[in-house]
């Protein structure tokens, strides 16, 4: 049984650094897919299943956890898409309401949330600050801003609010951020690029629609790249398109992807970083005055230590090392490495993918991905999915399969990873063609859950069966002076000498939003000694003396 505190205080403390000789402890993990036992059994209709004619069809959609009814349970928002000529019967957005028995029923219809579209990312975030966070869905066509009503339902009022395209768009990553740090939810969206039925190429009728030889969609090379944009909350609940003026649409060339908005360089500003598919990844610095520059290059994160563009899907953000700074990790295609970016300070990074040894990760196209501690040993370790994009290719190449198991490490803490992919359950081992992921404690019992779109087929719901003596700590924020959600707050803290950190982020992995709260595994330590927490409006507010295996409230105080 949880319980939950409201705790508050107001003082600094010099926190400590992790020791270089942190080990991980515990048995391999073990995670068991509970999908169809929970009640996710509806298929995430996804473009055309053996065939792929267009690139609309291919990438897919995140998928989301948030307590949409504040009950203090995690409920699943699942995105959907189409197929061309038209929807089968069924296809549709899902809300699965949290029945907290481990099962899960579907309110969509009642949520007022039924609805067809090409999906693609998702975040969340309570950008009225009316306490219930709030649902924006980036597609091709029209991106859409639900406003959550407080009473189970939900509100389109993307006209309203001012965020409706003049012509069709392709939305892609997207995530709320107080840019201005006024306390009101920004919103960022990239556009991966301009698709038209009547203009793109079918497979095989270019070079570019060829791959291993096979005549596959085209894309997104050859495609006209996208634009991406930033919408400035004016706290009446309309947006202003500012990404002119803030400098955002002055990076250009750039098949955009997954957006997160975290502060990099540790100055107290969000700044975000875009994974870039087949051109240089974007991370645009937070300049203080409303405006941003693009500083991928010098922060050494547009491309790999070799000087080659990679095909970026995902985004990972967390503390890999515990020295205080955020890392990146990025999915890429088949026949490259994911990437490890390591934040050496004040946002600028060095490539350590081959001294990680993440270098063998060659062999399937990554998407989503994200830093968790699965075993509590305060340590966060990796996980991404897989999923080719081209089901035509296994016909002839039996080594690029179209479903592909997913991928978990164990953080060894000196820098490297334990793969323990074939030793953590069939939820890890099972063949699926996955995109977004998404991270959280579904049934709050103090590990790690891990929730899957797969591409026309029902989502999958890894639950976290690791049995170990470690303890926990989750950590709920929310903001007063800073935004209700406390999105861009960073948390510290220090249990049985080691030190973490875990920043509150919208949107991460690929186009997916992972749990809000904060979970920090706290290894044997049955309490955590200090809990720092720098809230976005600048206040910095430390607990003390916190008891393990619980959730947590912290309001922010001036």
């Amino acid at each position: 049984m949880t319980r939950r505190q409201v705790l508050s205080s107001a003082a600094l403390l010099a926190l400590e650094l992790c020791p270089e000789d942190a080990t991980p402890a515990g048995n391999p993990f073990h995670f068991v897919d509970t999908a169809s036992q929970a009640g996710l059994i509806h298929p995430i209709v996804y473009g055309g299943i053996d065939t792929k004619k267009y690139i609309l069809e291919t990438n897919g959609c995140g998928i989301a956890f948030f307590d949409y009814d504040n009950d203090g349970w995690l409920d699943i928002f699942v995105p959907g898409g189409s197929r061309i000529g038209g929807a089968p019967p069924g296809a549709t957005n899902r809300l699965y309401k949290n029945n907290r028995d481990g099962t899960f029923t579907e309110v969509t219809r009642k949520a007022g949330l039924e609805r067809v579209v090409w999906s693609s990312g998702v975040c969340i975030g309570d950008y009225d600050n009316d306490g219930y966070d709030d649902l924006f869905l980036s597609c091709w066509g029209q991106n859409i801003l639900y406003r959550n009503n407080g009473n189970g339902t939900f509100t389109d009022v993307t006209k309203e609010a001012g965020l409706l395209h003049p012509k069709p768009e392709w939305g892609a990553g997207c995530t709320f951020i107080d840019y201005n740090r006024d306390g009101l939810l920004d919103l960022f969206v990239s556009t991966y690029l301009y698709f038209d039925f009547k203009t793109a190429a079918h497979p095989g009728a270019a070079e570019i629609s060829v791959w291993k030889g096979v005549p596959v969609n085209c894309g997104p090379r050859g495609l006209p790249t996208g634009r991406n944009f930033l919408y400035r909350n004016n706290g009446d609940g309309t947006f202003t398109d500012v990404s002119e003026a803030a400098g955002i649409a002055q990076v250009d060339k750039r098949y955009a992807m997954t957006a997160v908005a975290a502060d990099f360089d540790d100055d107290g500003w969000p700044d975000i970083f875009v994974a870039c598919d087949s051109t240089p990844s974007i991370l645009y610095k937070n300049n203080h005055d409303g405006t941003f520059t693009d500083i991928a290059l010098q922060a050494r994160v547009a491309y790999n230590e070799d000087g080659r563009e990679q095909a970026g899907m995902g985004v990972a953000v967390g503390d890999v090392l515990c020295q205080g700074r955020l890392d990146i990790f990025k999915t890429h295609f088949a026949d490259d490495t994911p990437i490890l970016y390591r934040n050496k300070s004040k946002g600028r990074f060095e490539d350590l993918t081959a001294k990680s040894g993440l270098g063998t990760f060659t062999r399937y196209v990554g998407w989503g991905a994200g830093f968790a501690d699965f075993d509590n040993d305060g340590l966060p370790d990796l996980l991404f999915v897989n999923g080719s994009v081209y089901p035509e290719v296994e016909k002839l190449f039996e080594e690029y399969k179209y479903r592909n198991p997913r991928m978990v490490l164990r953080n060894a803490g000196n820098g490297t990873f334990d793969n323990l992919s074939e030793h953590s359950g069939p939820g890890i081992t099972d063949r699926h063609s996955s995109r977004g992921c998404a991270f959280g404690d579904f049934d709050n019992d103090g590990d790690v859950d891990v929730l899957i779109m797969n591409m026309n087929e029902p989502p999958s719901l890894l639950r976290n069966d690791t049995r170990n003596a470690n303890h926990w700590l989750k950590l709920k924020l929310a903001g007063t002076k800073s935004n209700r959600s406390a999105i861009g707050a960073s948390a510290f803290v220090i249990a049985g000498g080691r030190r973490q950190r875990q920043d509150v982020l919208s949107q991460s992995s690929f186009y997916s939003q992972s749990d809000l709260r904060l979970h920090f595994g706290l290894g044997l330590a049955k309490m955590a000694d200090v809990v720092e927490i720098r809230w976005p409006s600048g206040i910095v507010q430390t607990v003390r003396g916190i008891r393990a295996d619980q959730i947590v409230t912290i309001r922010e105080t001036a």
